[in-house]
């Protein structure tokens, strides 16, 4: 047995240094770090990968992953751990291995994911994205907390926000739509116990999240919309700031209400209209800005709409172990920042599944091969962009449906358009026509986008009934 020993560690030894060479092949990364000596730099390494999905600093090799080696004393693996321990809060133990390459020595310093988050060193907080250290700001440090708490931030109770802050109308307008979408039932004959049992009410006290969807003056968090002719020159722009149902409404019909409308003729006699950029994708677009947009910071959600783009900024960058490249290959999980806000959407289906959102948009696009989709990160937010890359067919020309004569847009893209801002009833739609009362022509027209599946009713199994609306029907 004696003689068997020092081949399996001969083995261990010879398998530890292949995979620091490895490490060195690859070079730095979301979880890799090179240093030619250990130092402060060294622990911030440590920290930031604590903080994402854990890591290694490879200490002895420059950063073009060239082995410069370092000399280690009889203590100095120990001493190293000593001062990791001392400089991070919560303390943070790496597993430290020595190797030879070459006859130089590296030390690999590894990390797990550390599970209470954030960790610190010296007072400072940082992240591993992708080959770089970023230091996290005060926003960034709580929504690790809260994440490692499995908490939201809008499930807390707002201060100093009473129960009568509270718009009673908005509340029951909700009630009636989570029980008409069949997702939850709640007792329409008492809201306020209705939002306790939702959690939006919390020991008598509302939460942010039922100031942001409910309150009768509604938190200062903007929507601001441009319409843009160049980068500087402005031709119309506008402050929506309402509750965020109400906000979402608003802000899709000024959008709509630029983007143009081409005419399409398939050989029948009627024509079709088409719009520039598909309508199901710019509201779920919107959505994702208003639901997973980070509401501690006091930036606006900005919409750009440019004569060949359109853009959307999210103040916030993806939440938890999200990525832009896990968005854009449709594998993700979400992760929600404010759970208590997407729930309310959820179950009003103003979204369908929790993380589709993405999806979705890119599956309306397929009949869109023109406009190209793209998302990053940029200026502490998410951009979410459509960009025509040809030109359209002849469209109508650009104005607000407002001031159009009734002739100017045929009725059922008018229609299209005002269902792309939210559900409505029939006589919404005809009062936002400018109608008197319900005329045959509309319903005519409802019928014929219900039946060519463009529209679907909030409530399918009572079509007769006096609270039934109509949404644009959302992409599989």
């Amino acid at each position: 047995m004696t003689t068997s020993e020092p081949i399996i560690q001969n083995t261990a030894v010879a398998s530890a240094q292949l995979d620091v060479e490895r490490l060195l092949l690859a070079g730095e990364s979301q979880t890799l770090e090179f240093k030619t000596s250990f130092d402060k730099a060294s622990v911030e390494s440590l920290v930031a990968f604590a903080n994402a999905q854990g890591g290694t600093v490879l200490v002895g090799v420059t950063d073009s992953g060239s082995v410069q080696g370092i000399t280690l004393g009889k203590e100095s693996l120990n001493e190293w751990l000593v001062y990791i321990k001392a400089a991070t809060s919560p303390s943070i133990i790496p597993d430290l291995q020595a190797h030879e390459i070459n006859g130089k020595t590296v030390v690999a310093l590894d990390i797990a994911e550390f599970p209470v988050k954030p960790v610190s060193t010296k007072g400072r907080y940082y992240k591993r994205v992708a080959n770089t250290n970023q230091a996290l700001n005060p926003s960034q440090i709580a929504d690790l907390y809260m994440q490692t708490l499995q908490l939201s931030w809008d499930a807390y109770p707002a201060h100093y926000a009473k129960v009568d802050d509270l718009s009673p109308g908005k509340i029951e307008r909700f009630v009636t739509q989570v029980n008409a979408g069949g997702r939850f039932a709640l007792d329409a004959t008492s809201p306020m116990q209705a939002l306790e049992k939702l959690n939006y009410i919390q020991q008598g006290q509302p939460t942010w999240a039922a100031m942001l969807l409910f309150a009768q003056e509604p938190l200062r968090h903007h929507i601001h919309i441009g319409r843009f002719k160049t980068p500087d020159m402005i031709i119309d722009d506008r402050q929506i700031t309402d509750t965020l149902f109400e906000a979402v409404d608003q802000a899709m019909k000024f959008i709509i209400s630029y983007v143009a409308v081409a005419f399409e003729f398939d050989g029948s006699i009627q024509r079709k209209e088409r719009f520039a950029y598909p309508l199901p994708a710019l509201r779920e677009a919107l959505l994702n800005a208003v639901v997973h947009r980070d509401y501690t910071d006091g930036s606006d959600i900005q919409v750009k709409i440019f004569d060949k783009q359109i853009t959307i900024f999210s103040p916030g960058t993806f939440y938890g172990k999200l990525t832009v490249a896990d968005v854009q290959a449709d594998n993700y999980r979400s992760s929600l920042r404010n759970k208590l806000v997407a729930e309310g959407f959820y179950l009003t289906h103003a979204i369908e599944k929790y993380g589709s959102g993405f999806i979705r948009i890119r599956k309306a696009l397929l009949d869109y091969p023109e406009v190209v989709f793209t998302v990053e990160e940029k200026f502490g937010g998410v951009i979410a962009s459509f960009t025509q890359i040809r030109s359209q067919p002849e469209s109508q020309p650009e104005s607000q449906p407002e001031s159009q004569p009734e002739s100017a847009t045929p009725l059922s893209a008018r229609v299209l358009a005002l269902l792309a801002g939210g559900p409505m009833g029939k006589r919404e739609i005809s009062v936002a026509l400018g109608q008197k009362e319900v005329s045959g022509q509309l319903n005519k027209v409802i019928r014929t986008l219900h039946a060519a599946g463009l529209i679907v009713t909030t409530l399918p199994h009572k079509p007769g009934s006096r609270l039934q609306q109509y949404r644009l029907k959302p992409s599989e």
